[in-house]
């Protein structure tokens, strides 16, 4: 089966974190020095369902929630469960953030990131399909139910653009067979980011905002994501973005209230594997609770 070669390369190549279209709202995801930037408290949830239409598709569900403690620091965390095919990984994370201001409505945020992932391949329960049933490759599971990790983040900002830099992870963890103590079958690798974004004032009604986000990740090509998107009377975000080798997308994004945001986005693969799926959904909700108090640092736009 086709399905068996995808996770032979999952093991064989580092463990990768999931990946979003509507980046911009889950910057928390990749960059603790963005804990509290709304300078309100804001929770959000996020259901990615990866190249429908495949099984055992990857499917990613995740909750966000960070606040100002005050004007210089912020906190924040995350929930993150990612699974694919027999390959669950669920992540817990805090983070803190630490600002100096600067004239202008200028922010400049330093970051700290710390957690635990559960990480566990059942690969015993694969229906092979080809050759013997009893491959030895496929007979024990892989299990790590602890995987600590730690990183850092810088995030400056002002009203009209943003600029960012992290390593979510610092520690290059090992993956191993369950109950073998040799042998890795695969180690977390660093991964190091950079983004940023700019809003171009077209006028009262109408803006344009690009933004990118870098990843750079040892003996691997840089991958690079490009979007733009349209903003309405500060309330209809729409746009496109794409993911350079691998796909492109549409999405369009929602100011319901002063406090509620929804989203959508539709990815189409580019790589050999569209001719095994039908695309990429995306659902986003963001909520923020000013509870009366607290000044939002530039909320639509960054």
């Amino acid at each position: 089966m086709f399905l068996v070669f995808v996770f032979a390369a999952i093991f064989s190549k580092a463990q990768q974190d999931p990946m979003y279209t509507q980046y911009m709202n889950q910057l928390l995801s990749i960059n603790p020095a963005y804990a509290g930037a709304k300078g309100v408290t804001s929770a959000s949830i996020i259901i990615r369902e990866q190249w429908v239409g495949w099984e055992g598709k990857p499917s990613t569900q995740t909750i966000y929630v960070h606040s100002p403690l005050s004007n210089e620091t912020g906190i924040g965390g995350s929930i993150v469960i990612d699974k694919f095919g027999p390959v669950k990984n669920t992540s817990i994370y805090g983070d803190y953030s630490y600002t100096i201001t600067y004239p202008g409505d200028r922010y400049l945020s330093l970051g700290l990131k710390g957690g635990v992932s559960f990480y566990q391949a059942d690969l015993s329960t694969l229906d092979m399909g080809i050759g013997d049933p009893a491959d030895p490759s496929f007979l024990n599971d892989v299990s790590r139910n602890f995987l600590p990790n730690a990183g850092v983040g810088a995030y400056f900002s002002s009203p009209d653009y943003y600029l960012g830099l992290s390593v979510p992870k610092m520690i290059a963890n090992r993956i191993t067979e369950k109950d073998i103590e040799i042998g890795t079958v695969s180690r977390e690798q660093l991964h190091a980011f950079f983004m940023g974004g700019y809003v171009f004032d077209i006028n009262r009604i109408f803006k344009f905002k690009p933004y990118f986000m870098a990843r750079v990740t040892p003996n691997s090509p840089i991958s690079l994501d490009v979007t733009g998107q349209f903003v309405f009377i500060e309330k209809l975000f729409v746009g496109g973005t794409y993911r350079f080798g691998n796909s492109f997308g549409i999405m369009a994004q929602v100011q319901v209230t002063e406090q509620l945001k929804i989203g959508y986005a539709f990815d189409y693969t580019t790589s050999e594997l569209r001719a095994y799926n039908s695309g990429t959904h995306e659902v986003f909700l963001e909520f923020d609770f000013s509870f009366g108090r607290g000044r939002v640092r530039s909320p639509r736009y960054f």
